[in-house]
């Protein structure tokens, strides 16, 4: 199997080699990550502007190389720059889960939709920002979970979160609402500072990510996709086609 990492955390996360070294069991690592760290830049990408792109020494037997751009432009930069092939990307670990509304900031997830994109399947993995420890040890469990029940057969994108503490039960999910927020602080010179605060409230089911992580600390699975048309609804109104 060959695989690609990427993340938003950047070239210096410290969860980066633990993972190459976890997925080198798997197959085949390349790595194309982000220079500089990109949290929250969603599923940006650079239309014109050159970036740069530096191969680097990362772990032995890995292809691996920083992009000055977003997690985006990293899959389509191993993809169409480099012109490799995968049978799967891994986006992450993330410094700070990734569930609820706050997925569509995620630049780990972008990762993921990208891959979506490319029509390559993907795992985008995340933890809370304290430690990285409980999600490496339960990345066995995790892939054991997906092979005995051949996620990758009925779906090919998952978002992933390991939280911090996890009584290591899975479940899988449905995307929640919004659990963290900002204020925002007025500064010197017009400049403003986001502030950020938790919000979540638990809505009493654990089939959503945010109750299943935040109150239940269990693993959460949940499927994505990259096509934002609300289907129920186009089902619905479609017939106003033929008037």
């Amino acid at each position: 199997m060959k695989i690609l990492i990427t993340n938003d955390d950047s070239i210096s996360s410290p969860v980066l080699l633990p993972l190459i070294q976890w997925a080198q069991k798997l197959g085949e690592v390349t790595c194309v990550v982000p220079k500089y760290e990109q949290s929250g830049k969603s599923h940006s990408i650079e239309l014109r502007n050159p970036f740069e792109v530096q191969k680097v020494e990362l772990a032995p037997g890995v292809e691996a190389y920083t992009v000055d751009s977003a997690p985006a432009d990293c899959v389509r930069y191993a993809v169409l720059g480099l012109g490799l092939e995968f049978d799967l990307v891994i986006s992450g670990i993330n410094k700070g889960l990734n569930i609820g509304i706050d997925t569509l900031y995620s630049g780990t997830a972008a990762g993921l939709f990208e891959a979506g994109c490319c029509g390559i399947p993907a795992v985008a993995l995340s933890t809370n920002p304290d430690s990285f420890d409980d999600a490496l040890a339960h990345l066995d469990q995790v892939y054991e979970f997906f092979q005995e029940h051949k996620l990758m057969e009925k779906h090919s994108l998952y978002n992933v979160n390991i939280p911090v503490g996890t009584n290591g039960i899975i479940r899988i999910t449905r995307q929640g609402g919004r659990y963290y927020s900002d204020d925002f602080a007025h500064e010197d010179n017009n400049m403003v500072r986001p502030l950020g605060k938790p919000v979540f409230k638990p809505s009493g089911t654990d089939e959503i990510d945010t109750d299943a992580v935040l109150h239940h600390k269990y693993i959460s699975i949940s499927p994505m996709t990259i096509i934002r048309t609300e289907m129920n609804v186009f089902n619905e109104l479609k017939a106003l086609n033929q008037l």
